[in-house]
């Protein structure tokens, strides 16, 4: 492939939610800790997630949600690298001075020119800039033959999983299923962006092969699937 290979990795609900509401006040890393029943095995997903790529894809939004922007203690430096995504941006210059010190390497994509990791350049922090909206083939592309990314591991939000899914750009899904229901019809799921509407609109469904289905501790799963891409995709 022309582009690295990716897995879209996330824990999520049995109903598909992947935040426990539609607010930056709610969130499943600060959440699921206070539910009984759901975090007395909450590690596994953590523990897996040490598993990932060296290079793993986000958004700024999820960064400002974890709170990058108020972290003041000076990390330890990580073995792994980011992606960021951040167009408004949501990352303040706080929040990239914190993730310089603690990625190995920081690529930032924005269509802002103004963002904090442009006008205040370091040595770990590549900006790629794109002037209206973000070519994620391009993008995707570029992190190969650039950066000599070969394997990319996805931990985005709803919005840009369907992007990224419609245009075939996702090669594996490896999601946790935590025991525990979230419901309401605003809260974020695994996949949203735009509806289907129509007939013609099925093109878009994907299609998905059962590579692994493992329970493990206490009503937690692992699933991980491979998505069938049509074979011309790169």
């Amino acid at each position: 492939m022309n582009r690295p290979e990716t897995t879209l990795f996330m824990l999520m609900s049995v109903d598909g939610k992947i935040s426990t509401g539609d607010t930056v006040d709610l969130d499943f890393d600060r959440d699921l800790p206070k539910v009984s029943g759901a975090r007395e095995c909450l590690h596994q997903y953590y523990d897996l997630e040490k598993q990932t790529d060296l290079f793993s894809l986000n958004t700024g939004r999820v960064m400002a949600k974890i709170g990058i922007n108020e972290r003041a203690q000076k990390p330890k430096k990580a073995l792994f690298s980011f992606v960021i995504i951040d167009n408004q941006p949501h990352i303040t210059l706080k929040g990239v001075e914190y993730l310089s010190q603690w990625l190995t390497k920081l690529i930032l994509v924005t269509t802002n020119a103004d963002h904090h990791a442009i006008l205040t350049p370091r040595e770990n922090v590549v900006p790629v800039v794109y002037k209206n909206e973000v070519d994620f083939v391009d993008l995707f592309g570029r992190l190969k033959v650039d950066h000599g990314i070969e394997r990319l591991t996805i931990q985005s939000g709803g919005t840009l999983n369907a992007v990224l899914l419609r245009q075939n750009l996702i090669d594996h899904i490896s999601i946790v299923v935590a025991p525990v229901l979230v419901g309401g019809k605003t809260t974020p799921t695994l996949v949203d962006g735009e509806a289907l509407h129509t007939l013609e609109d099925l093109v878009n469904l994907k299609a998905l092969k059962l590579t692994m289905c493992c329970v493990i501790m206490d009503s937690y799963i692992h699933l991980r699937y491979d998505i069938i891409n049509p074979a011309s995709s790169g």
